[in-house]
């Protein structure tokens, strides 16, 4: 081996060793300030198993379990005092309270540092002048002697984790530093992540799309130019993410029409896409009145089967049964019996938060 390749060799192993232990490093300063933000004993639950995985499809088979009824953590007086603008659920509140004005350009800061903590958040302002609090408003000087920030601690990509709730905290703190004589309140985090767990586990039960498929015959396929004249006359309209929507009169989404098949419906590529068949779907947890809205699906199904010369099957491919049709029927309303029992009404604020 040449004087060249052992240098090599040498200069090579350095960088790894120095790699190593900047790591090593930078693992032993997070576990310090984690401990210091949630004491020394808790649980990481970024190491524990997230919710059941999904089939391909996205679908969840409807599980039932007993409804408890909705809990918040023990939030401090203060913050419980006016929570206008915040779910006292769904959001972790802090805030930070002065005696003059806040700086603007903090304001702005604190907005930029809890925007950047992996988790849906906003913020409030208190303005003495008119009394009361207001979303943020940036550049009109400084007007807030109170400023609250809300983090989400659950949606669809599960609750929030330990050091996503220590970065939001410690935003809240560092910003509260900088404000003088500012008093700084950060309520229990333990509570906080106990309660995203168990509302990230309940979520989980209820958490079901039910769909129905138009299938072409055998050896045949469905255009893509028929499939969208079809649905526009049926009331879809093709959107940017691929996917025909069906909105009720509040303009949200009532259910979806998606190709069977993996290629998505792009407006610029549609009239060239053949399928073998189209799925209804209807997201059970975003969806009030939930039987009005299926049996209103099922009717648009059955009108686009005829259209498209499709048979109407359940995802075994077998002939949607009125039976079959009575047992969904089922489900759903107990789906939704317990999203109201858990104060998570079905197509509600809340629940278009948390299934997002």
């Amino acid at each position: 081996m040449s004087d060249l390749q052992l240098s090599l060799l040498m200069i090579g192993a350095l960088v790894v060793g120095a790699v190593f232990i900047y790591n090593w490093i930078q693992e032993r300063r997070l576990r310090r300030r984690l401990q210091q933000s949630f004491g020394e004993a808790h649980h990481d639950i970024l190491l524990k198993a997230g919710r059941d995985a999904m089939p391909g499809d996205g679908r969840l088979e409807p599980q039932f379990v007993a409804a408890e009824p909705g809990r918040a953590y023990e939030a401090s007086p203060a913050l419980a005092d006016d929570a206008a603008g915040f779910d006292e659920v769904l959001d972790y509140v802090a805030e930070i309270a002065a005696e003059a004005t806040i700086s603007d350009a903090l304001v702005g800061e604190l907005t930029s540092r809890i925007a950047s903590c992996g988790r849906p958040a906003h913020a409030r302002g208190f303005d003495p002048q008119r009394g009361g609090w207001e979303d943020i408003v940036r550049g009109a000087g400084d007007r807030y002697t109170r400023l609250r920030a809300g983090l989400q601690i659950v949606n669809r990509a599960g609750p929030v984790n330990t050091a996503q709730l220590a970065a939001f905290c410690d935003a809240i703190r560092q910003c509260g530093e900088k404000v003088p004589a500012a008093a700084v309140e950060c309520p229990d985090p333990q509570a906080a992540l106990k309660l995203a767990r168990d509302l990230d586990a309940f979520c989980a039960t209820v958490d079901v799309a039910i769909g129905v498929n138009i299938i072409a015959a055998e050896g045949q396929a469905f255009g893509g130019t028929r499939i969208r004249a079809a649905a526009e006359a049926a009331g879809f309209k093709l959107e940017p993410d691929g996917v025909f929507h069906f909105r009720g009169g509040g303009r949200q989404t009532l259910f979806t029409l998606d190709n069977h098949e993996p290629a998505p419906f792009l407006p610029e590529s549609i009239k060239g896409l053949t399928t073998s068949g189209i799925t209804l779907l209807l997201d059970v947890p975003r969806v009030g009145h939930g039987g009005e809205v299926l049996a209103r699906m099922l009717g648009v199904a059955e009108d686009l089967a005829g259209a498209l010369d499709g048979r109407l099957v359940d995802d075994n491919r077998a002939v949607l049964s009125e039976a079959g049709v009575e047992r969904i029927k089922q489900q759903l309303s107990s789906i939704q019996a317990a999203m109201a029992a858990r104060d998570v009404p079905a197509g509600g604020a809340r629940a278009l938060r948390l299934f997002s």
